[in-house]
């Protein structure tokens, strides 16, 4: 079993840069696909990123590409969330997830979730 802990959201300006954080508890992180999602109010959770085991393969999705990396630093239990140029609709609860297979994040239903952080982007 494993616990994620995210961090890094809060109040940023369109156009801004941010890097969400999500630590993971136990000794077994490697062995697990990470995944990263986003639920704006009043719409459904939405999969933004997957990074494999040893961070070899990433997969995002087209509407954040280019603008969002995910990565991962497996000595720190931690995955991260790279954004650039954040607009208003990026604004959403983000959450990070586990799972030990990496079909099951793409497909956005993931074992582990954390408690999720909270991105609010202004004008």
């Amino acid at each position: 079993q494993v616990q994620l802990v995210e961090s890094g959201g809060g109040l940023v300006q369109s156009g801004d840069s941010l890097r969400l954080s999500c630590v993971a508890s136990g000794r077994t992180f490697s062995r697990y696909t990470m995944g990263w999602f986003r639920q704006a109010p009043g719409k459904a959770r939405e999969f933004l990123a997957a990074i494999s085991e040893n961070g070899d393969t990433t997969y995002g999705v087209d509407s954040v590409k280019g603008r969002t990396t995910i990565s991962r630093d497996n000595a720190k239990n931690t995955v991260y969330l790279d954004m650039r140029i954040v607009k208003l609709e990026d604004t959403a609860v983000y959450y990070c997830a586990a799972d030990p297979d990496w079909w099951t994040v793409v497909g956005a239903d993931p074992a582990y979730w954390g408690q999720g952080t909270q991105v609010t982007v202004s004008s």
